[in-house]
């Protein structure tokens, strides 16, 4: 993986998240979204300390990672939820995994125990990545929503904190 680093994400980056968000989006394994949120929803949405760029040596955005809280609830104030998209011309090359390091690093550091996500059966790149980065599956949300027109399963990963108790 050269000349890439991982950066805050920040709103100067925010044409070109929304594009790869897109990106994925239309691919149709990626989520239920249909549309990319503008970008003041997108940035109301995720959590400041815990959402990444990752950038070429021109400073192009090769992907992002994201997260969300689950619940105001105070007993899921540790628990996340995340997103994790790159372009398309930058798979493969280890953009993603060094996206979720980011993630799990700024998050543990700021006592968050476990950080979540749904994942479409279909995208096993997805899976093999949550999966060879400490996350496990918890199960099957079997027809948990429409996706146009279609019921789709999502498989629940989480990955639990080593560091915080």
């Amino acid at each position: 993986m050269s000349q890439v680093r991982i950066e805050a994400l920040l709103p100067e980056h925010a044409d070109q998240v929304l594009a790869i968000y897109q990106a994925g989006i239309d691919e149709g394994n990626a989520t239920f979204e249909t549309r990319a949120p503008e970008w003041t929803a997108f940035d109301k949405a995720k959590m400041p300390g815990h959402r990444f760029a990752a950038l070429d040596g021109d400073g192009r955005v090769l992907g992002w990672v994201a997260a969300s809280a689950v619940s105001d609830r105070c007993a899921y104030a540790g628990v996340v939820e995340h997103s994790v998209y790159v372009h398309p011309d930058a798979r493969g090359r280890g953009v993603a995994r060094a996206l979720l390091d980011a993630l799990i690093a700024s998050t543990e550091a700021a006592g968050i125990w476990t950080i979540q996500s749904g994942i479409f059966p279909e995208n096993t790149a997805s899976l093999a990545l949550h999966q060879r980065a400490g996350f496990r599956v918890i199960g099957t949300r079997e027809r948990i929503g429409r996706h146009h027109g279609t019921w789709r399963d999502v498989i629940l990963l989480e990955r639990r904190s080593t560091l915080v108790e």
